[in-house]
């Protein structure tokens, strides 16, 4: 009896240690910004769209499992009076790090023309010094519809696992295929 206790301990601290490794990393998920590359300015539904689809990506990011989300609500001030996320020089990594994040998530949609959109996400992992990286998916058609299956799509077959996941927190039909 005394044998299983001693052993009850080292294994349950075992076993802590790698559920503790087992959580998805905590995820900054700023909102989706625009970069009109258009000969026409942004429209007032290109501006209205955005936190809708962000929303949309957040949701997607939560239900995959891949992140562990932190409301950037204490930032979003900031970060609307501030430059672009695109440009600001590491704006978004320390507003993310401020916010307890392990991982810097922005959002860009290129407007190139009202047929020809694309839905760009950049992922920092600011536990390392590895580059961010980028995934996109290109949109036809400057609509709801359109935008919100573009987000599904890059978040089910663009988007990897997040480093530090678990392996069970990744669909299983996510197309995995190049």
């Amino acid at each position: 009896m005394r044998a299983l206790a001693r052993l009850a301990v080292p294994l349950s601290a075992l076993l802590g240690a790698t559920a503790a490794q087992a959580e998805p990393p905590r995820a900054a998920v700023f909102d989706f910004q625009l970069a009109n590359l258009g000969a026409q300015g942004p429209t007032d539904e290109d501006v209205a769209r955005l936190g809708p689809i962000s929303d949309l990506l957040r949701a997607q990011l939560k239900d995959s499992g891949r992140y562990r989300l932190v409301s950037t609500d204490p930032v979003k001030e900031e970060v609307a009076k501030g430059a672009d996320l695109r440009k600001c020089g590491g704006c978004a990594e320390d507003y993310a790090r401020r916010l307890g994040a392990d991982v810097a998530i922005t959002g860009e949609i290129q407007k190139v023309s009202n047929l020809i959109l694309n839905i760009n996400v950049y992922v920092k992992d600011l536990r390392s010094d590895a580059p961010e990286k980028a995934y996109s998916v290109d949109i036809r058609g400057n609509n709801d519809l359109s935008f919100q299956h573009g987000v599904k799509y890059l978040v089910k077959n663009n988007l990897p696992p997040a480093e530090g996941a678990a392996p069970g927190n990744v669909d299983p039909k996510r197309d995995t295929k190049g």
